[in-house]
C-alpha cells in the first residue's frame, strides 16, 4: 500500500526486514519507542520506512548498550565456576592439580572479558561517531554565530 509518504509496510513485513518478533514491535509502540502506527480500515498496523529504520536504530542500541541473555548466561555460569573453583581449592593439593583449577578460572574468565571487551569496543565506534557529529554541528553552529549576533540564536 503506498501513500504520499511512501510504501507502508504490515507488521509481519516489518518484523521480518528487522529480525524482531510482532510482539516486540507492540512492546515498543506500548513504551513509546515506536510512534502509533497507521492502520488500515481493519485495523493493521502499518509501518513506514522511518519506523523499519527507528526500530533498526533501537537493534542497534540494545546490541551496544545491553547484554543478551546468552551473554548474561554465560558472565553468571563463569562466576559459578570460579565459586566452585575457590570453594575446592587445597592448599596440599599437588601442583598439577593446582595449574588445571588455574587454568579452568584463566577460561572462564577470559569469556567474560572477551564478551565485555566486544561491548567496550562497539561502544567506542559509537563514542567516536557521536563526537565527530558534535564537531560538525558546532562547527554549524560557530559559522552561523559569526553571520549573526549571538543574541538573534535561540534554542
Amino acid at each position: 500500500m503506498a501513500t504520499k509518504e511512501g510504501a507502508h509496510l504490515q507488521i509481519g513485513e516489518v518484523a521480518e526486514r528487522t529480525g524482531v518478533t510482532q510482539r516486540t514491535l507492540r512492546f515498543y509502540e506500548e513504551k513509546g519507542l515506536l510512534k502509533p502506527p497507521t492502520r488500515m480500515d481493519g485495523g493493521f498496523r502499518l509501518y513506514s520506512e522511518e519506523d523499519v529504520r527507528r526500530v533498526e536504530q533501537i537493534k542497534r542500541l540494545q546490541s551496544l548498550l545491553g547484554v543478551s541473555l546468552a551473554e548474561i548466561k554465560e558472565m553468571v555460569d563463569a562466576e559459578e565456576v570460579k565459586m566452585q573453583l575457590r570453594a575446592g581449592y587445597r592448599p596440599e593439593a599437588d601442583v598439577a592439580e593446582k595449574k588445571c583449577q588455574l587454568a579452568k578460572a584463566i577460561g572462564v574468565t577470559e569469556k567474560q572479558y572477551s564478551i565485555v571487551s566486544q561491548k567496550a569496543e562497539q561502544l567506542a565506534e559509537m563514542k567516536t561517531c557521536l563526537e565527530e557529529k558534535l564537531a560538525t554541528y558546532h562547527g554549524w553552529m560557530a559559522k552561523l554565530e559569526a553571520v549573526e549576533p549571538k543574541a538573534a540564536v535561540s534554542p
